[in-house]
């Protein structure tokens, strides 16, 4: 048997072995090479879906009337050597929209009537890979020449952004209003404010970028996380929100010397260190594309946003002295109930699903409480008043007799008024003492809010809103200043007592012979009672008036980094004129114990007339002039409200999404 171990005998045995060695590593490189062929295809035909879709996303491509999806991802991948027509190549362009499933993962949803995805299908048949001809050889299913390809990519651009923005009516200053401005800023920050009349029109006229000033404000206050939830919910001293402003316009710090700057600077040595919330005036949801943040707003409009929202926590009263010549004196107080809501960005989709909950897209005018204490003329200057009061002496004789158990003479002369024997007479008389009237007005938010949209195109779009002006309500008599005002987290309900303008005394007078006049005693006051005014009126708003911004009044509606488009949206019964409130004034009778009397006829009709005509002539021009101004100051007018809008359909470049 030992011939058959001898080397002589095995010298066949590592040919065979090194031919099978051979042949196996023949096989495998047979297979690598063919898998890699496979492989390089499968790449360049997903590299073609890729292109395709991602064209078709940002070209606003769609599958409606000229489906011109279809065109740009076709155009798109022939550029990429995907020819076609060809037998053995497709490309399936099919819109629809995402949606997440039960594990949160993205799923395209097929539906030809929307755009916001684009799913494209890129299908490629190629020669059949060695492998499978080799498996047909040892009993596999027979297989065919060709293999089938495909490669699939959705891809999509940003969700749409939409914004509302809510501005102050206020164009241009004169010098008349600079000094009213200063007061009124100076007084709800705490401070004193000196600006020019250039430099309200500074800030009037400037405009600031709200992505620059949020990316400046991240930096000066040292912020490093993404986004800007941290910085717009974090408490920050209004004067770093003023300065970071002044740093956003002049970056250099040469342009101090301007009067924009100027004016910002001295705001800000007047803003102390009350702290506030920047997102209290700026809303901006939560995972916005950052160039929705690509917009701009008035200098004027965020700083007096500030303003407000600084009195807001500090709680002070404004007061500011106005003296009109001829007319009246006048005291102006006022404090900010609620700040405003000044911009709100978002995505219109998810506003639209709950337009008043987390997400939406809201603006709101501030919340004001304005007091007027003003000292009227005397009355009794007024003939036509002096001489309607003398002709009530008569009628109201045997009213008061009736009503109160006096024994009155209406006519001295009369046979009741015997020589020698007293008489009374009521001696009816306007208040001479200058009147102070008071007129308080709680101004409600105006708001305004996206409830849908639409995005057929960037070219065919437009965003609906719900709107609601300002609700007024209007008090007048004598009203206590320090218990009209308060803390500003419950504010106290404004009271005010009728305002004394008519005293209904009594006389005693006698005579001893016939031919002297009668001999009267001092006058007794309010012996007989007297009249009183007062009103309380709620001017209603406009509520819910629903608007859509679209073409071609809006002009295809701007994107959200372009100007907005302001629509304005007007208030019935407003306080433009105060004729039809002050004709609606309660002019009360009260007897000698302060109780009213209710049975008067229309013995005071004459009187009511004048009087009403009276204080209607001082007090309604006044207060045109002074809501025009000082509440327009404030971003507020009673007159209307405008909101800008804009809509970006998509903001940004497209991305694979799938």
């Amino acid at each position: 048997m030992s011939q058959f171990r001898g080397p002589v005998r095995q010298r066949g045995a590592i040919g065979l072995m090194a031919a099978l060695t051979l042949g196996m590593a023949l096989v495998f490189l047979l297979l690598v090479v063919d898998s890699g062929r496979l492989y390089l295809e499968k790449r360049n035909l997903q590299r073609v879906a890729d292109m395709a879709a991602l064209e078709a996303a940002s070209r606003g491509g769609d599958c409606a009337a000229g489906a011109t999806a279809t065109t740009y991802a076709t155009a798109s991948a022939t550029r990429n050597g995907f020819i076609l027509p060809d037998p053995t190549r497709t490309l399936a362009v099919t819109c629809g929209a995402l949606s997440l499933d039960a594990n949160n993962l993205r799923v395209f949803g097929a539906d030809p009537s929307k755009s916001e995805a684009i799913r494209v299908i890129a299908s490629h048949a190629v020669p059949r890979s060695i492998a499978g001809g080799i498996g047909a050889l040892f009993g596999g299913a027979p297989a065919g020449s060709t293999l089938n390809l495909s490669a699939t990519a959705v891809a999509a651009l940003p969700p749409p952004v939409a914004a509302l923005t809510i501005r102050s009516t206020l164009l241009s200053v004169d010098t008349s209003k600079s000094a009213m401005l200063n007061a009124l800023f100076g007084g709800l920050l705490g401070g004193n404010v000196n600006i020019s009349v250039a430099g309200w029109n500074g800030l009037i006229n400037t405009n600031i970028s709200l992505l620059g000033y949020l990316d400046r404000l991240k930096l000066d206050l040292g912020l490093t996380v993404v986004g800007y939830d941290q910085a717009l919910g974090t408490a920050v001293n209004v004067s770093q929100l003023i300065q970071t402003a002044i740093n956003v316009l002049d970056p250099g710090g040469t342009l101090g010397a301007t009067v924009t700057i100027a004016s910002l600077q001295a705001l800000k040595v007047a803003a102390g260190t009350t702290k506030v919330v920047l997102g209290n005036l700026l809303h901006v949801e939560a995972g916005s594309n950052i160039a929705a943040l690509a917009t701009n707003i008035k200098v004027f409009d965020l700083v007096e946003s500030f303003v407000q929202l600084a009195n807001k926590k500090n709680g002070l009263v404004a007061t500011q002295q106005i003296n009109l010549a001829g007319l009246a004196q006048i005291t102006a107080r006022v404090q900010v109930l609620e700040p405003p809501q000044l911009s709100a960005i978002g995505n219109p989709k998810n506003a639209a699903l709950a337009p008043l909950g987390p997400n939406r897209i809201y603006v709101k005018t501030a919340q004001v409480r304005t007091l007027l204490s003003i000292n009227l003329p005397v009355l009794d200057a007024i003939t036509p008043l002096v001489n309607a009061v003398a002709d009530l002496a008569g009628p109201l004789t045997n009213t008061l007799n009736a009503l109160l158990n006096l024994n009155l003479v209406g006519v001295l002369d009369s046979l009741t008024c015997l020589l020698g024997v007293p008489c009374q007479t009521p001696d009816i008389i306007v208040l001479p003492a200058p009147i102070r009237l008071d007129v308080a007005l709680d101004v409600a938010s105006a708001n305004s809010y996206v409830t849908a949209y639409s995005c057929l195109s960037p070219t065919s779009k437009t965003l609906t809103t719900n709107t609601s002006t300002s609700l007024v309500n209007l008090k007048i008599g004598t009203i206590d200043p320090a218990m009209a005002f308060g803390s500003n987290i419950t504010p106290p309900t404004v009271v005010a007592q009728p305002l004394k303008v008519i005293d209904i005394g009594v006389k005693t007078c006698q005579r001893f012979l016939l031919v002297l006049p009668f001999n009267c005693t001092p006058r007794t006051p309010g012996v007989g009672g007297g009249l009183d005014i007062s009103a309380n009126t709620t001017v209603g708003s406009n509520a819910n008036m629903p608007h859509v911004y679209a073409a071609p009044a809006a002009a295809n509606l701007p994107d959200i980094n372009q100007p907005p488009f302001y629509y304005s949206f007007a208030t019935t019964n407003v306080v433009s004129s105060l004729n039809d409130t002050l004709n609606n004034l309660q002019l009360n009778m009260y007897g000698p114990s302060g109780s009213l009397v209710s049975v008067l006829g229309t013995i005071l009709s004459s009187v009511k007339t004048l009087l009403v005509n009276a204080i209607n002539s001082v007090l309604s021009p006044l207060l045109d002039t002074l809501i025009n101004t000082l509440l327009v100051s404030l971003g507020i007018d009673l007159n209307k409200v405008d909101v800008g809008a804009n809509l970006s359909c998509h903001s940004g470049r497209a991305s694979l999404v799938i």
